[in-house]
């Protein structure tokens, strides 16, 4: 995989992101919201080099913790991250050493942080720094924030993602979260901003009105690839990509779940997804043993697959003028999405059961197309041979499970699906 040059852009078209040479960058992400707090160097190492080799470009992180570690809201170097407990217009400059190291070294793996500098908190939990940001005054809050801009306006790789698990509706609040992140902006004009509400929410649901959010992000439990494209067929147009959904071991999750979340991410417009697995997320006791488990292990095969085609040009098929048979229910969770790059070479579909498709081939340029059907478990493909591009054809996978379905145009000799 290509080295990416960050820190990242926003496309001309406003719909994913860029590289600093304007290449489109997937955003393949993992949670590990206690990183930075809870591991020790040898542990970020060993994290890193794992998440890297399987393609993960992106880690979601919390810059300071104050539920997730062995001694909140101390590092396992036993550093806090203010002088004074829980005052963060105080900051210990031994505690964000040991950040900045945790970011260089991410680096090191070509691997961004999607970073949170003051994360929320669910409702009803003291997971988060929720009652210390209401009981600070504005002016701290945008003190933090400026702290945090000039510290690290210098670092390559970094996005910045705003609240977390609450929806800033408690009085006092919105403007609280305005000021850390105008603070932030205030000297650090190099990364892109985000924000992550409560489930079933998105940064423009909550956060649009303080002018700071660059790209939008989606968290949903429900019925996923129905807020994408809503967020999708929002104006103005931002680009949208997936926080958060069901991690895998979570809420009697199915593979199968935790891979169509993934696929819908880009199939309905996104520019990528975060995926996450609890032991690893919040660095539990034995977390080093699920790093290889088969969310993980499908995600690596998602990236692959992406990757090998223009995702960043697909176009969600919502009129399903070209997967026009077998799309399964839109209100459910056997939805078939399908997309279709803006050149019309290529369509991939998503479906999350077997079922025999029907597929109008006029719609894709050239004579002949070529038809792929790939395991997103597995990682492999097969070739179901070519037809004639003027024609509508049914096309079935090979076994039961979810499946990808690619028809492209013949003649561009696309490589093997994954490749």
């Amino acid at each position: 995989m290509p080295d990416v040059k960050y820190p990242l852009k926003i496309s001309t078209n406003s719909r994913y992101l860029v590289d600093q040479e304007n290449s489109p960058i997937l955003l393949q992400g993992d949670a590990a919201w206690s990183l930075i707090a809870r591991s020790t160097k040898e542990d970020v190492e060993l994290y890193l080099r794992n998440r890297s080799q399987k393609g993960y470009n992106t880690i979601l992180v919390n810059l300071i913790e104050h539920w997730f570690a062995e001694k909140p809201p101390k590092n396992i170097y036993g550093d806090e991250p203010f002088t004074t407990p829980g005052d963060f217009s105080l900051p210990n400059e031994r505690y964000f050493e040991h950040a900045d190291w945790v970011i260089r070294k991410a680096a090191e793996h070509n691997i961004q942080l999607l970073l949170a500098p003051m994360y929320l908190g669910y409702p009803g939990t003291d997971e988060g720094w929720f009652k210390e940001i209401l009981g600070a005054s504005l002016g701290q809050c945008f003190d933090y924030g400026t702290y945090l801009g000039e510290r690290y306006a210098g670092f390559q790789n970094i996005l910045w993602s705003m609240g977390a698990d609450r929806n800033p509706t408690q009085p006092g609040l919105l403007e609280r979260i305005d000021a850390i992140a105008l603070g932030i902006k205030h000297h650090d004009k190099r990364h892109l901003m985000t924000a992550q509400c409560e489930p079933e929410f998105s940064s423009m649901d909550q956060f649009s009105s303080g002018g700071w959010v660059d790209f939008n992000a989606v968290y949903t439990y429900g019925i996923v690839h129905r807020k994408l494209l809503a967020e999708y067929n929002r104006k103005p147009v931002k680009p949208i990509f997936l926080i958060e959904s069901t991690y895998e071991g979570e809420h009697n999750s199915s593979q199968a779940q935790i891979r169509r979340q993934a696929y819908w991410s880009v199939l309905c417009g996104g520019f990528g997804h975060v995926f996450g697995n609890f032991p690893v997320d919040v660095s539990a006791k034995g977390w080093q043993s699920s790093m290889d488990t088969p969310g993980a292990l499908s995600m690596q095969n998602w990236g692959k697959l992406f990757r090998s085609r223009k995702w960043y040009a697909l176009i969600p098929d919502q009129k399903h003028e070209l997967v026009t048979g077998g799309l399964g229910e839109f209100r459910g969770l056997d939805y078939l999405s399908a997309a279709c790059t803006n050149d019309f070479s290529t369509l991939i579909a998503y479906m999350p059961t077997a079922r025999t498709i029907s597929v109008d081939h006029s719609k894709l340029s050239g004579t002949k197309v070529s038809a792929w059907w790939y395991n997103p478990g597995t990682g492999k493909a097969s070739s179901e041979g070519e037809f004639s591009a003027k024609e509508v054809t049914e096309h079935s996978p090979p076994t039961e499970g979810d499946w990808v379905f690619l028809l492209e145009n013949a003649s561009k000799d696309f490589p093997s699906p994954g490749q």
